[in-house]
């Protein structure tokens, strides 16, 4: 959901050509789907594609080609370090965009099935991801 969500603003502001978005799990158990029907189905109801997304492992690959490598929850933050080379991109929490709110980590909608809070997280957070690349990398 992350991935669309930011791509789509990318988009807005024109900048698709010089920011890349990508997502990748740490677990192997979808690898190769397309996103959960309830993040489809509120994406289609917002507007937002997610065309061309399929499930894909993060990779020590992933710390050459991309600045930042942003974590929805601790899990994710410990496997992601355990990765080689991990130092060469900025590691991030998800929730640490969005002090305010009490959550630290994005729940899980596939067990929660509020997709409804986890697009206002995301939408969110994204804003405030892209006001940071845009001032601190562009």
């Amino acid at each position: 959901m992350a991935e669309a969500v930011l791509r789509s603003k990318i988009a807005e502001r024109h900048l698709s050509e010089r920011i890349s978005v990508d997502s990748a799990g740490t677990g192997d158990w979808h690898i190769g789907k397309v996103p959960h029907e309830g993040t489809r189905r509120i994406l289609d109801q917002k507007g937002i594609s997610y065309e061309n997304m399929t499930a894909r492992l993060v990779s020590s690959g992933d710390f050459e080609k991309f600045q930042y490598i942003v974590c929805m929850d601790n899990s994710n933050g410990v496997n992601v370090r355990k990765l080689p080379g991990g130092d060469k991109a900025e590691l991030l929490f998800f929730m640490d965009l969005l002090p305010g709110e009490e959550l630290r980590e994005v729940p899980d909608p596939y067990f929660t099935g509020n997709f409804e809070q986890v697009y206002n997280l995301i939408n969110a957070g994204c804003d405030v991801l892209l006001e940071r690349i845009i001032k601190e990398k562009l």
